[in-house]
């Protein structure tokens, strides 16, 4: 992690450390995570990607793991147990709360496009989830694997930061994303990892998700360039 992170830094605003990977080594995980969100600078931004979300009670105890206990700058948060279960997580003042809206996986079809009085569910989720919260504490999870959607979203949640799975090694455009959500107003947080960590496996593992991450950052500011 540490090397990774060193070579990355430069090119970097923010790390999504999920959970899981972490979770499945026991408390060895849960130790090597720590440790990495120390390492991490604390300019960069941290998200916890655990997609928690529960009862009242147990959301608080999960807001607390995350945000007091290890320090997260955020969490990603499902929300299909409604307002109760992503409240508690909205009570920590400087942490931000990132809700599942329209994900980047194949099977979210499945679910998330299903129409309810003719508006897609994931339309629903954002448009009463946004009335939870204000811009500075709420962003939402949008897949690059659906930039025919993303113009759209972006006009429901027009000051809202979206996070943006799904480059890269799921095939999601960089460019079709950010023509479709980045203003000059607001940004994205677009998130590549396994193009980044796996773009090689050998012993220059490093050197080379430097390279890939510095071709995406450098992409990411010529369109960025377009706005000003």
């Amino acid at each position: 992690n540490k090397q990774i992170i060193d070579a990355t830094i430069d090119y970097t605003v923010a790390y999504k450390p999920n959970i899981a990977f972490y979770e499945t080594q026991g408390s060895k995980g849960w130790d090597s995570l720590q440790k990495t969100i120390e390492y991490i600078p604390k300019e960069c931004f941290t998200i916890a990607d655990a997609k928690r979300g529960d009862i009242g009670n147990t959301s608080a105890m999960y807001a607390r793991a995350f945000f007091e206990n290890m320090s997260f700058d955020s969490i990603t948060v499902a929300p299909y147990m409604g307002r109760d279960s992503v409240k508690p997580f909205l009570q920590f003042e400087g942490k931000w709360v990132i809700l599942l809206a329209y994900t980047s996986n194949s099977g979210s079809n499945d679910f998330q496009k299903l129409k309810i009085d003719n508006t897609p569910l994931y339309e629903q989720v954002i448009a009463t989830s946004s009335q939870w919260a204000g811009d500075d504490k709420l962003m939402y999870v949008v897949g690059a694997t659906h930039p025919e959607e993303m113009a759209n979203i972006r006009s429901l949640v027009p000051n809202n930061f979206l996070l943006v799975p799904g480059v890269g090694a799921q095939g999601g455009s960089l460019k079709e994303v950010s023509a479709a959500a980045l203003t000059k107003d607001v940004g994205l947080l677009v998130n590549s990892s396994r193009g980044i960590i796996y773009a090689s496996n050998d012993i220059d593992f490093a050197k080379e998700a430097s390279q890939k991450a510095k071709e995406i950052q450098q992409e990411m500011m010529g369109y960025l360039d377009l706005l000003c």
